[in-house]
Order: structure tokens, then C-alpha cells, then sequence
């Protein structure tokens, strides 16, 4: 019996998926939030490089890979494809679950498949600098090691809740050459009126991503970069689920379901979207999301249309948003804390093609200790979500007695965040469930901008 499913070097996919050219219906387009009419690819220039910025609008169905960038995806991918049989075997479920491991790239998660390619054209275009945020410190060390392969310089701004938990990640961020300080930080407007009123302010992926733009438009030859959310982002991602859809053809399987952990949607949307394809072509198939109770965008939140950053200087975009105002809990799944979703992930929520869970901090913990215990890995906080999904399933399966084919996105190693788990194991975490009054305050003041159709 294989324990993993190996595919050779020769058969990485050289192309992207890019979803928008099968949306049952149109992503409707980003606002300027001063005229509500749509925003036009120029307006976007003093952020981002041209070519990504094409790659943004494109509904081109797949994109190639530059060789530069294959190179490098070649350092850590294909990543294995992994049967897991003894937490099959622990849960008495014939389910048969497999899980793609993205922790063995580099910096240890999926983040580097875009990092690298945004690295990339940024350098062909010109850029000297980049300037981002990061949640759980993932994303900015992926960046960093991006940058570092491309002789790129870099300045992260780190959530500060994380820069306290998470230490070693702004090493690592560090060790790849960039910088990493907390935000809020002193070092931009809108980071230094959150400073000043509060120098330990625990900081929200809304404001980091506030002080990154800021930072990007006002440096000579810098742009910003963000990790998640957008739908070029999407689109590198979708190496995973190619690689994945590969390699259960090589062991006959194909999945009656796909699972994710969502925060943003990049990994999610790694997993799933060349199923979704399918999906929107004739297959059975259930996909789903998985997100904190603390931070429950599309659970709980409505379809508006919001901005990305707190200092509201992005163009207004079509999400499952709690309001762009929302400063989180300190759970220890810091990549999941942000206020909205991808677009494009919210327009399938939205279209009935996928569907979303909550689950609660000491639940997913509890799901990624069963995990580590039976299959090895430690995994990230954030994965922990998609593993509470998947026990789930396989349970249902076991009280149903169906063979279901269970597929998910182990999206990152947890090596980083054994604080996290000193804290859970020592009884120091506790639940939160976000109020629905709570969200009804932050959105009220959406309410005055065009609803998404």
C-alpha cells in the first residue's frame, strides 16, 4: 500500500488555471470608492507591476509558467501527494483520506508557489523593492525568500499579535535578507495613529496591509506585494490542486470532496479550483471552506462590497467581508484573522459551488494534536481548521459506512508555531465566537456603497 504519491519532475504542471474563464457568472469588478463606478488596470500602477496587473484581468483559462519560475518551484515541488492511513485507521473510518503537503517548501507552507512568481515579475518589470504585511509571519518569510532568490529588497509589515507569538518567523524573514518590523508601526500614517494611541495595539492584517500600500506608493522604484486574496494569487495557487488532480489519477481515485482552511482563500483556492472547474463541468464533487468562529467571513458575514485595508485607500471589492474595521481576537491561526474573503472565492460561495464551515480554536487544535499523533506532521494553526473538516467528514462517512475519497490541503508545517501548541497543551487558549451584533456594527457602514451583483 503507497503511503505517498510521488510525481516526477517532468509532469509539474507548466501552466496556471485561471477560474474566470469558467464562472457560471462574471466576478463584478472593483469600485473606486469616490465615483462607485469600476476601476480601470491603470489605476492600479503606482501598487503593482503591469504584468501582474494584466494577470489580474485576464479570463485567459490557463497562463504559462515562465521557465525562470518553474526553476524554482523545482527546489521544493511537486509536493507529495499523502494517503493518510493511520488516522484512517485511528478514526475507524473507510474514508480514504489524502492530503497534499505543502510544509516542505522552503519557509515550510504553500505561500512561496506566488511568492516566487510575483518576485519574478516584479524583477523583469523593473522593481527594486517590495513592501508587504503578513498574519502568522507565512506569507512574509515566503516573500522574503522569494525576494532573496531574485535580488529583490523587502520590508514586511508583521501583525503584531503574531510578531509577539511567532519570533522565529521575523529570523527567518531576516536571514532571507528583508525586514520585518510590527504594525502598527511608527513608520506611516496610517500605522502611527493606531501606535500612538496604544504602542502594544495588537494590529489587524487590515492595517499591515494599510502600512505596506503606504510604504510601496510613497518609496522610489517599490511596489507592494500581498500574499492572498487577489485573483493573480489565486491563480499561482492553483499549482497545487493540478499537481494533486495528477496524482490521484496515478492511485484511480478522484474526491468526493476537496478541503481547505480559508483566510484570505489562497490555499483554498490552490486546492480546489481546477476541481471547481470540473465541478462547473458535470462532476460530483463538495468543496469546502474552513474558518475560524473568531473571524467567520463567510459564515456569518454578508456578500458587500468592502474595502481590503482598514485605512480604506484600496479600491472597493466584492467579498464575504465583516468589515474592514475588525480587529481580531489573538487566536494563534494568525493567517486566518483577515476581515474578508478572496473575490473570487466569495463569488463561488456566492453561486452555491462551494460551501463554508466554522470551527473554534481549541476545537482545531484538538484535530491537529489527533493529527501529529497519527500521521507525524505538526501541522500550522491554520491547517488545523481543514483537518477539524475532514474528521468530520470522515466520521459522517463511518455513520454512513461510504468509501468517500476525502482530499485536503495540508498548507503548512507547524514547526514555527509550537508556542501555539505549549498553550493549548498547558490550557492557556480559550474559544471566542465573534457576536452577531459585533459584525452588525462594523458593516453598518457598508451599507452606503453599491451591492455586489
Amino acid at each position: 500500500m503507497n503511503r505517498k504519491t510521488i510525481l516526477s519532475e517532468q509532469d509539474m504542471p507548466r501552466a496556471w488555471y485561471n477560474i474566470q474563464a469558467d464562472l457560471p457568472n462574471p466576478l463584478p469588478p472593483p469600485l473606486n470608492p469616490a465615483t462607485g463606478e469600476p476601476i480601470t488596470p491603470d489605476m492600479l500602477t503606482p501598487i503593482f507591476p503591469m504584468n501582474l496587473i494584466e494577470q489580474e484581468v485576464s479570463t485567459e483559462r490557463w497562463i504559462d509558467i515562465p521557465d525562470e519560475i518553474i526553476e524554482k518551484l523545482l527546489m521544493w515541488r511537486p509536493t507529495p501527494l499523502y494517503r493518510a492511513h493511520n488516522l484512517e485507521k485511528f478514526l475507524g473510518t473507510p474514508a480514504h483520506i489524502y492530503f497534499k503537503n505543502e510544509g516542505v517548501s522552503p519557509p515550510g507552507s504553500h505561500k512561496p508557489n506566488t511568492a516566487i512568481a510575483q518576485a519574478y515579475y516584479n524583477k523583469i518589470f523593473g522593481t527594486k523593492r517590495l513592501t508587504t504585511e503578513t498574519g502568522a509571519g507565512q506569507w512574509g518569510s515566503a516573500l522574503a525568500f522569494a525576494c532573496n532568490q531574485f535580488g529583490l529588497e523587502l520590508k514586511v509589515y508583521m501583525v503584531r499579535v503574531s510578531f509577539n507569538q511567532k519570533p522565529y518567523r521575523k529570523i527567518m524573514m531576516e536571514t532571507w535578507g528583508a525586514k520585518c518590523v510590527p504594525s502598527p508601526s511608527p513608520d506611516t500614517n496610517a500605522g502611527r495613529k493606531y501606535f500612538e494611541q496604544n504602542a502594544e495595539h495588537p494590529g489587524s492584517l487590515g492595517i499591515a496591509i494599510s502600512e505596506a500600500i503606504e510604504d510601496a506608493v510613497t518609496t522610489e522604484n517599490s511596489k507592494y506585494s500581498l500574499g492572498s486574496v487577489l485573483n493573480h494569487v489565486m491563480m499561482h495557487q492553483t499549482i497545487i490542486g493540478l499537481e494533486a488532480q495528477k496524482q490521484l489519477a496515478m492511485v484511480g481515485e478522484y474526491p468526493d470532496m476537496v478541503i481547505g482552511c480559508a483566510g484570505g482563500g489562497s490555499n483554498f483556492a490552490g486546492i480546489s479550483f481546477p476541481f471547481i472547474r470540473d465541478k462547473i463541468h458535470g462532476k460530483e464533487v463538495k468543496i469546502i471552506a474552513s474558518e475560524p468562529t473568531s473571524c467567520p467571513t463567510m459564515t456569518k458575514g454578508p456578500y458587500v462590497y468592502d474595502f481590503g485595508d482598514t485605512a480604506q485607500t484600496t479600491p472597493l471589492l466584492p467579498m464575504y467581508s465583516i468589515g474592514h474595521d475588525f480587529v481580531p481576537a489573538p487566536i494563534h491561526a494568525g493567517g486566518l484573522r483577515y476581515h474578508g474573503m478572496a473575490p473570487l472565492v466569495s463569488r463561488l460561495l456566492m453561486d452555491g459551488l462551494i460551501e463554508a464551515r466554522a470551527y473554534s480554536q481549541l476545537e482545531t487544535f484538538a484535530a491537529g494534536l489527533m493529527f501529529a499523533r497519527t500521521e507525524g506532521f505538526i501541522p500550522a494553526p491554520e491547517t488545523n481548521h481543514a483537518i477539524a473538516c475532514v474528521i468530520d467528514e470522515a466520521k459522517k462517512a463511518k455513520e454512513e459506512g461510504k468509501e468517500k475519497v476525502i482530499l485536503m490541503n495540508w498548507s503548512g508545517h507547524g514547526i514555527i508555531d509550537l508556542s501555539s501548541y505549549d498553550a493549548y497543551l498547558s490550557g492557556k487558549l480559550v474559544d471566542y465566537a465573534m457576536p452577531d451584533d459585533e459584525i452588525g456594527k462594523l458593516i453598518k457602514e457598508l451599507e452606503k456603497y453599491p451591492k455586489p451583483i
